[in-house]
């Protein structure tokens, strides 16, 4: 695959000071620069995975990572005799990125997507903003973006073709998505047919339950904050809910537990049962369609549809009142 995994993501959001706070004391992560109208997020060892910023022209963005910089002069020639503009990106913004080498051009849809190699690492262990167990990353990347689009065949072939992501699995109801992969993380990438172009979600992977848990009750105690309620999918089998950001022009879907696939080995398959096998009540979605999507959990748990529960190793052995992160940052500001 040419594709490893989601590097970063780039936002655009008049609500810079809300978004401070909604990322550390909500989301858990940790704020790593704030300057004039951007503010910047890790989430592990790397230097920045989330950048929100004023700036429309500056943000937007999706950072896709190569192995190396002749694996991202073989991308960019393949895009190039496709007909794809690309633009090399200067030594001024792979400063800005925190990478050794990327390159520019947009998708059918007109977003902005980057693919880079040699992401720094930082020089300080993450920190999270409130106590959680840490966000599964690594090779996996930051987690996954799903994409509405006004035609997923427009789209798809793109990602597919151009990129080398690969087809995980499809559904057609409640709604048209498919879902696709570039390592072993179920899904780094979603198509929502929705006859419109821009971000739904981004998804981020806490390594305990409880955390999601806990995470869901800070959101229920704002108003407005949940648009889908806890819930379980069918096909990558994250137990998760969905948050409003701030200024609601998208989510991030808060999870656990999610499955791990042989790439070399997967089979596509049409989800007969939509996206959940239980709970995800989206609010988002019309009255009819949420009746629908009702239905087909439903008829999941009529039919003993269920799904094996994905613990990984290091994401059950934390004890009661156990936050590694947490307590080595109350040391650190009490010294």
């Amino acid at each position: 695959m040419t594709v490893q995994a989601l590097g970063y993501v780039g936002l655009w959001s008049s609500e810079l000071a809300d978004w401070a706070e909604y990322g550390v004391r909500f989301l858990g992560l940790q704020l790593a620069e704030r300057a004039g109208s951007e503010v910047v997020f890790r989430m592990d060892d790397r230097r920045q995975r989330l950048v929100v910023s004023e700036d429309a022209d500056e943000a937007a963005f999706f950072g896709w990572e190569v192995a190396d910089a002749a694996a991202l002069d073989r991308a960019a020639g393949r895009l190039e005799a496709a007909g794809v503009e690309v633009a090399r990106g200067d030594a001024a913004l792979a400063s800005r990125r925190h990478v050794a080498g990327l390159v520019c051009f947009a998708d059918p849809l007109g977003n902005r997507v980057e693919l880079f190699y040699g992401a720094d690492a930082a020089d300080a262990p993450f920190r999270p903003g409130r106590c959680i167990s840490g966000f599964r990353t690594g090779p996996l990347g930051l987690g996954h973006a799903v994409l509405t689009v006004p035609r997923i065949e427009a789209v798809l072939p793109f990602y597919r073709d151009f990129l080398g992501f690969r087809l995980s699995d499809w559904m057609e109801r409640p709604f048209r998505a498919a879902f696709l992969h570039v390592n072993p993380r179920h899904h780094s990438l979603a198509l929502l047919e929705t006859g419109k172009a821009g971000l739904h979600h981004l998804m981020m992977e806490l390594f305990h339950l409880d955390d999601v848990g806990q995470g869901y009750d800070l959101a229920l105690a704002e108003p407005g904050r949940i648009a889908t309620t806890l819930g379980r999918h069918t096909n990558d089998y994250m137990t998760s809910f969905y948050a409003r950001t701030p200024g609601g022009r998208a989510m991030i879907e808060y999870g656990w537990g999610g499955r791990a696939i042989d790439p070399a080995s997967w089979q596509p398959q049409e989800l007969r049962f939509g996206g959940s096998l239980w709970g995800h009540d989206r609010q988002w979605l019309s009255p009819e369609r949420q009746a629908e999507a009702r239905a087909l959990c439903i008829a999941a748990a009529a039919e003993g549809q269920r799904a094996p529960v994905q613990v990984l190793e290091g994401n059950y052995r934390l004890m009661a009142g156990e936050c590694p992160w947490w307590d080595s940052a109350l040391r650190s500001a009490a010294e």
